[in-house]
């Protein structure tokens, strides 16, 4: 079986664990908080909520709000100058992916020094970061559990991954309450993203016992609640979606994910697309192209997304991703690259970009470039 490194922060689960925020922040030392929210999470109640737990326990509070989706470079360097300006001691992201990738990017400059694009690919971080607690507002990206963290150079018109252990947040505070003022459509891309975690992980040539079962575990739980979830937004089936995420993203930070993330970024990068809608996009193209390097654990895949195994690993493979396509179908997320780009010219220069992305590394099927160009115009 071999020796196997698994890593994950604190985690504080459940309905009303929201109110521990203050806690776990003092748990840390803190005294003053460096918040990193978004509009979004502003309107919705949940920063006026925060603020006032954080009183509660004497604590003061530092507000950074300039995060947009596929948080970018000049925002993380904005940001640091406000942490730097604050004297805050501890960071505390409330929000979704971009929210919790943008305050991964600005404790690690502030603390590292530097530009975000000096820590480009992975265990480029040499200093600590001052604790974390990441509360997220949302499934899928799972950034608060993650050694990830992905911004967006402007220039360079890419997405830079960013892997470091010392990302992965101190404490994670996962509160189900959390995903109740979310509408069905600002569901529909975190669980494709969720998929493409659990997808991703299991056919990681990292993958291993300890991550395999949080990979099936959250691929099976995203399947049977997803559907009922965006139907009638129930509390008890959010709260499924949420232990689903975290499976996921338990099981994709310790495994990594492989070439739909080097594709999905690369897509983000040259067009800002949303990353969820990006796996939407790509997911069962590159699950089509990964098949012959590892049909029985495709074969896996397929049997929970089918409910049975067809008459042979390569049937229910196929049909498994069939059954993915028919569900992003259903669901209304788009097919065709086609509907969001304006036209297939930069292509050629997403699939260079996208070839050098470190999560390629982690493919169970190498692709250079022109195998990735295929993709892209397999999925035109």
């Amino acid at each position: 079986m071999g020796i196997h490194k698994f890593t994950i922060p604190e985690i504080i689960f459940g309905r009303g664990s929201f109110d521990y925020a203050g806690v776990c922040a003092k748990q840390l030392g803190a005294s003053k908080i460096f918040v990193v929210s978004d509009p979004g999470v502003e309107a919705a109640g949940w920063l006026d909520r925060l603020i006032a737990i954080l009183r509660r326990e004497g604590l003061e509070s530092v507000y950074c709000n300039d995060v947009a989706q596929n948080p970018k470079d000049h925002q993380v360097k904005k940001g640091v100058e406000l942490y730097r300006q604050s004297g805050a001691d501890v960071v505390l992201a409330l929000g979704g992916g971009s929210v919790m990738d943008a305050a991964k990017g600005i404790a690690l400059v502030a603390s590292n020094g530097g530009e975000i694009k000096d820590y480009e690919g992975a265990n480029q971080v040499k200093d600590p970061l001052p604790p974390m607690v990441f509360i997220p507002t949302t499934m899928g990206s799972e950034s608060n559990i993650s050694q990830f963290a992905v911004i967006t150079d402007v220039a360079r018109r890419i997405k830079m991954t960013i892997i470091s252990r010392t990302l992965v947040p101190n404490i994670s505070i996962t509160d189900p309450n959390l995903l109740g003022t979310l509408s069905r459509e600002l569901l529909l891309a975190p669980l494709f993203d969720a998929l493409a975690h659990a997808v991703e992980s299991y056919l990681s040539p990292l993958a291993n016992p300890l991550t395999e079962v949080q990979s099936l575990k959250g691929l099976d739980l995203l399947w049977r609640h997803s559907r009922p979830a965006l139907a009638t937004l129930a509390l008890d089936e959010l709260e499924q979606l949420a232990v689903a995420g975290l499976s996921s993203g338990i099981a994709f930070t310790n495994a990594s994910v492989g070439l739909g993330h080097a594709l999905a970024h690369a897509l983000g990068g040259m067009y800002d697309v949303v990353h969820g809608v990006s796996h939407a996009l790509l997911l069962p193209s590159v699950m089509r192209y990964n098949q012959p390097e590892c049909e029985a654990k495709m074969a896996v895949i397929g049997r929970i997304l089918l409910g049975e195994r067809l008459e042979s690993d390569a049937a229910t493979a196929a049909g498994g991703i069939a059954a993915l396509e028919r569900f992003r179908e259903e669901i209304g997320l788009p097919a065709r690259l086609r509907e969001v780009l304006p036209d297939n010219t930069m292509l050629p220069k997403m699939s260079r970009n996208a070839a050098k992305d470190i999560c390629l590394l982690t493919n169970p099927r190498p692709a250079g470039w022109k195998d990735i160009l295929n993709i892209y115009y397999g999925a035109w």
